[in-house]
């Protein structure tokens, strides 16, 4: 009986988020019709995934797996599922690589014994997965209830392939108006025709994406084999989760502003509680706090200045995509739309040659990775350029003693101006 209330009110918060999400939905549909004649017939469906991830969740609970296992026998597994998804990935690049290498015959019987191995591979973990993310979920629920932080809703994620994000702005300014979830299994010529029909059409700027989680409830979560990189996806998707029932959430989709103080609050978070859950289940693999690295822009002089001024200069991207992101704006402020768009695919051609290759730079991907003004200590400078809304939110951290009183204090802002007037009262 317990566990069927427990089931009960994981539908009623799974039911909560989806309305969420379809009410983002059809705000685009009546917003603007057109944009839906090209993506209607690739639309992902979150109802169908939400109902069927509550029914892993139930199974998961039911069995209260993890209260079977130590917590270096937890550890063992979860970093034992975490290499079986390195050796897949492997597996499946090598396959890849028969199929394309001119120099293999047959490909079909060269990759027979590799094609084998996956197969057994994905079966086992397909049996792991489950006990592996109810681990997480545990850790991290632990963690939220050291840093006084009530797990409501609690933390719960499921591994999948997750949709790909199609981001719409205008051409004249960097602005996210519409941001579209997309099928996972969408082919690149699919993709590409797709952006190219858009933009033809509407002129506007467009991009599709792949995104590392979704706070839908369970949140949906990219597979991975790193074990720095998990928990601070979880956590991340979990504090959009926490934000969804408190203003600050419910009022992502109000303005740009209202996403962009969303997306760093998540990141932010995300990076404290993974660090957290780092330091007390995987001691061995939480690695050094992240300095900025050279060559840096004055003020970054101005926060560290302590650093080692004889280092020898090296590519920074986030640098770089900083100076790209602010003469973009100049150029668009001044009405300049084909030379902003002629500079940022020269941009993305100097990117490749310094082994950062990104598909498509335009004002959509601005609009998109700009939002993530992020947590870490060079996370100052990036896609946002000189936006302001990322600064604020840092600010606001800072100010705050704790973990808990900074979430408490933003959760319940409304608007930008409300973030600002937070920050100067006495």
């Amino acid at each position: 009986m317990k566990q069927a209330r427990g089931f009960n009110r994981l539908l009623v918060i799974g039911f909560l988020f989806l309305w969420l999400v379809q009410g983002s939905t059809l705000l685009l549909t009546n917003a603007d019709e057109q944009l839906r004649r090209f993506t209607r017939a690739y639309e992902f469906d979150f109802s169908i995934w939400m109902l069927d991830a509550l029914r892993i969740k139930f199974a998961q609970a039911a069995l209260d797996a993890p209260n079977y296992l130590s917590e270096a026998e937890q550890a063992a597994l979860v970093k034992d599922y975490l290499a079986k998804i390195a050796k897949l990935n492997k597996l499946k690049a090598d396959i890849e690589w028969l199929y394309t290498s001119p120099t293999v015959a047959d490909p079909t019987i060269a990759s027979k014994p590799l094609v084998r191995d996956q197969l057994q591979l994905q079966a086992e973990l397909k049996q792991l997965g489950p006990l592996a993310e109810s681990i997480i979920q545990a850790q991290l629920n632990a963690i939220l209830l050291e840093q006084g932080l009530t797990p409501v809703p609690p933390p719960l994620y499921h591994v999948t392939d997750l949709p790909y994000a199609l981001i719409i702005s205008p051409r004249d300014v960097i602005r996210q108006d519409y941001d579209i979830s997309l099928l996972p299994d969408m082919t690149m010529p699919e993709i590409t025709e797709l952006e190219q029909r858009i933009e033809n059409e509407l002129n506007v700027s467009a991009l599709i994406e792949p995104v590392g989680g979704i706070g839908v409830y369970p949140t949906m979560v990219m597979a991975t084999s790193s074990i720095t990189w998990l928990p601070e996806v979880v956590a991340h998707e979990w504090t959009h989760n926490y934000l969804t029932l408190r203003p600050l959430g419910m009022g992502y989709f109000a303005s740009g502003e209202m996403r962009t103080i969303n997306e760093t609050t998540a990141s932010i978070v995300g990076v404290e509680l993974s660090r957290a859950l780092l330091a007390q289940y995987f001691p061995q693999d939480l690695p050094p706090e992240p300095l900025p690295t050279w060559p840096l822009p004055a003020p970054f002089e101005e926060i560290y200045p302590g650093l080692d001024r004889s280092q020898p200069p090296a590519f920074n991207f986030r640098v770089e995509m900083h100076t790209t992101r602010v003469e973009v704006d100049r150029l668009l402020v001044e009405g300049k739309i084909e030379e902003a768009e002629q500079y940022m695919e020269s941009r993305r051609l100097f990117l490749a040659e310094h082994g950062y290759n990104i598909r498509r730079l335009n004002q959509a991907y601005f609009a998109f990775h700009g939002a993530y003004a992020g947590g870490t200590a060079d996370a100052a400078y990036g896609a946002q350029g000189r936006d302001p809304v990322g600064p604020a939110v840092r600010a606001l951290r800072e100010n705050s003693g704790s973990l808990e009183d900074f979430l408490e204090q933003i959760a319940w802002i409304s608007s930008f101006e409300e973030l600002q007037e937070s920050l100067v009262e006495p």
